[in-house]
């Protein structure tokens, strides 16, 4: 199977739609075509037959047997593309970098950097007790090993 030639098929269908993006694509030894998109908005499932009928109508199973799955990627999948933290600003992120874990709200995404932004309990500077502080990280893309968004009931 070559995944040139599915990748432009899923660019071509991309392109009709300029809010999807294309997360992961992967073809397994026993040709198991496996396409993850996301959209700025959502993808709806429309969307997803739409990708999938334009990948199955340009391939031959004669020519080679293959199974194909378009999907969007679950709550638990981390985040990978700029887009995604574009998609997701204002929302609770869990971020891990080399040195340490955080989770706040993502406040900006830009193309080189995110901010968040959360509330820390800390001792007061003078006196017993404590005080709420907002405490804010600048993360810069490379330095972000994983990052999840934080599902909120």
């Amino acid at each position: 199977m070559d995944q040139n030639k599915i990748k432009d098929l899923v660019d071509e269908a991309l392109a009709l739609n300029e809010s999807l993006f294309l997360i992961d694509l992967s073809i397994s030894l026993n040709n198991k075509i496996q396409v993850t998109v996301d959209g700025d908005n959502g993808v709806p499932l429309s969307e997803c037959m739409r990708i999938s009928r334009t990948i199955n109508n340009n391939l031959d199973r004669e020519e080679e047997d293959f199974s194909l799955e378009v999907s969007t990627p679950d709550i638990s999948h981390a985040l990978t593309k700029k887009r995604q933290y574009i998609k997701n600003i204002g929302r609770i992120l869990k971020v891990k970098t080399a040195a340490e874990e955080l989770e706040g709200t993502l406040v900006v995404a830009d193309e080189d950097k995110i901010v968040l932004q959360w509330k820390a309990r800390e001792p007061k500077p003078v006196g017993k007790g404590k005080v709420t502080v907002e405490k804010t990280a600048t993360l810069a893309y490379k330095e972000i090993k994983e990052a999840k968004v934080k599902i909120v009931y």
